[in-house]
């Protein structure tokens, strides 16, 4: 078990996120931090993902003045192309049926900077996912329950309904649900 002396603080709105940190069994407290979530033409993902954490992270270390704290962020990409969260439900169905019968990469970036020493590090995951081919009525009833509105591609492979449109994944499956935990643990690790 990690054991760590500082405050420890998750900059995050997404209950999964939460949900996953505390799988490490550490104690750490929660805030949220504002951002518009800006994706840039032609920007690679991995830097997308990397200016959007930083950019939370500067935001979240204005309201902490000892500890360690964490940010994140996940997108989708399919054909080159970055998928955030839906404006509507009309994009939802959108980006669903586009992820329908194809597999789409998940990128997710974070940050943890130990506030004290001033020390930040960067880290991402990638992780490939292969939809079934997906019903327009699967979709809309998925939607009508008003799962995808607040996830980067529409939909959350941890849903019990989200669960039915995923055919195969290649990689890390917390990575998919907002947070590569294996890799935020060895951070932590050689952060403390």
């Amino acid at each position: 078990m990690l054991k760590i002396n500082s405050p420890l603080y998750l900059a995050s709105q997404s209950p999964r996120r939460r949900k996953l940190l505390k799988v490490l069994g550490i104690k750490f407290k929660t805030f949220s931090v504002e951002l518009n979530e800006e994706i840039l033409d032609g920007e690679h993902p991995v830097q997308t993902v990397k200016r959007l954490s930083l950019q939370k992270m500067a935001l979240a270390e204005k309201k902490v003045r000892n500890g360690i704290i964490i940010t994140a962020d996940t997108i989708v990409v399919l054909d080159k192309m970055i998928i955030g969260k839906p404006k509507n439900k009309k994009d939802a169905f959108k980006i669903l049926k586009f992820l329908s019968g194809k597999t789409h990469a998940v990128y997710t970036g974070f940050a943890i900077k130990n506030v004290k020493e001033n020390k930040t590090h960067f880290g991402y995951e990638k992780t490939l996912v292969t939809f079934n081919k997906l019903e327009d009525k699967l979709i809309l009833d998925y939607i009508a329950g008003g799962s995808p509105m607040d996830k980067a591609g529409a939909y959350g492979i941890q849903d019990d309904f989200g669960a039915v449109f995923v055919k195969k994944i290649s990689g890390c499956y917390y990575n998919v649900t907002g947070l590569p935990i294996s890799k935020i643990y060895k951070v932590l690790k050689e952060t403390v």
